[in-house]
């Protein structure tokens, strides 16, 4: 069982942070103007200008505005009015039925907006404004998320790194230069709650709340879906172990339903709204599943072309580039001892670098948990720990103040 004393010792420390961070956000907006525009990648110039931001209703919104930039007008939109928000503009797609308009908002997962859109209905009937009762509705589910997925990261590794090892780690997930995303209008913080359950609970070997979790991690976040791989290890775990002993129960082959949890899960989504999610992502964003070719050309056109890059596009390149060799890294030298965990996040790194041209991965790693237990591993030497704390905690405040910005981060 979880202990009382670390449990008040996660809970404040998150507390103090979320404070700090979304504090830190209002002190930079107080002190500090940037120079605009922001080039970090081919079309952020476009993007990153003082009036850029003034046609999204969303954006702009002045109630905890620095909360909110990028895919957060999205999540606004359909906490607030749904996916077929008139407000949000329209993509034209074509298929086999020939040409139509669909909304942006298609491109994203339903589950965190109709969270957020809950949480927001009380404080609408209180009087706020809608989309300022889905701004701070979207940064209360993101928190209570991160508190969740800190506990479960926190059970995760105890045996091995001990009570300090396990609030280590969720420190360094906390500090993380792009955690500051667990307490921004992003879905971060609420799959991390749903995934790191997820892979606390298999440890435990419970099934059946596991496949519950990884179910709502897919409709929170498409990669959702590959929890059904420390699922499958668990169960043909249990189905050995029993085979080993020469019989094996009905029960447990039953519960091998429960693996396909998140493959459902995927499939519902995928008959509910998966066809015009993939018309907007592919037609807009640029995205594709396992798009081997484009990703390959992405990376092959930063790297021939480095020297001719500009710094801050450099700067963005080699952050990318450094949380990619960090999640390998840790992965595999988590593999071991947490085989489900790694493998999951081996699996969802593959899938970020095979969508398309490469971006946002300092982000998209995040969630992947074996880069925090291995981090916590390295932090048992004090030298280390102290390091990678400054380390970390310089870049967030850089990126965190870029993002406060609407200038890009991931």
């Amino acid at each position: 069982m979880l202990k009382n004393r670390y449990l008040r010792i996660i809970f404040l420390m998150w507390l103090a942070w979320a404070i700090i961070v979304i504090g830190f956000q209002k002190l930079v907006e107080m002190r500090m103007q940037p120079d605009r525009p922001d080039y970090a990648t081919d079309w952020t110039s476009n993007e990153t200008n003082r009036n850029s931001q003034s046609d999204k209703i969303y954006l702009t919104e002045p109630f905890m505005n620095r909360q909110v930039s990028w895919d957060s007008e999205f999540y606004l939109s359909i906490a607030t009015y749904g996916y077929d928000d008139p407000n949000i503009r329209l993509v034209t797609v074509r298929d086999e039925n020939g040409q139509r308009d669909l909304s942006m908002n298609y491109a994203f997962f339903p589950l965190y907006p109709m969270v957020m859109g809950a949480v927001a209905a009380p404080l609408k009937l209180l009087g706020m404004e809608p989309i300022a009762a889905s701004s701070l509705a979207g940064v209360f589910v993101a928190l209570l998320g991160t508190l969740a997925g800190l506990i479960a990261l926190y059970d995760l590794v105890r045996d091995e790194l001990g009570d300090e090892g396990g609030l280590r780690a969720g420190f360094y997930l906390l500090i993380f230069p792009t955690g500051f995303f667990l307490a921004q209008v992003y879905t971060e913080g609420l799959f991390i709650g749903f995934a790191f359950g997820t892979l606390a609970l298999l440890k435990r070997r419970m099934l059946i709340p596991a496949a519950v979790l990884a179910m709502l991690a897919t409709w929170t976040r498409s990669v959702g879906a590959l929890l059904i791989i420390p699922l499958a290890l668990v169960w043909l775990n249990d189905v050995w172990v029993e085979y080993r002993v020469g019989k094996i129960q009905p029960l447990t082959l039953a519960k091998g339903l429960l693996v396909l949890a998140p493959l459902a899960a995927y499939l519902i989504w995928r008959v509910a709204l998966g066809e015009q999610f993939e018309l907007v992502e592919t037609t807009w964003f640029g995205r594709n599943l396992l798009d081997f070719e484009g990703s390959f050309n992405g990376w092959k056109g930063i790297l021939s072309a480095w020297g001719e890059l500009n710094p801050q596009r450099q700067i963005y390149m080699l952050l990318e580039i450094s949380a990619v060799l960090l999640a390998l890294v840790a992965c595999l030298f988590t593999l071991r001892r947490y085989p489900g965990v790694a493998l999951f996040g081996l699996a969802v790194l593959f899938i970020a670098l095979t969508s398309g041209y490469p971006q946002s991965l300092i982000r998209y790693v995040l969630v992947i948990p074996s880069i925090t237990i291995f981090l916590s591993r390295l932090g048992r030497n004090i030298a280390f720990d102290r390091a990678w704390t400054v380390a970390s905690l310089l870049l967030m405040g850089l990126l965190v103040t870029l993002f406060t910005y609407d200038m890009w981060v991931a």
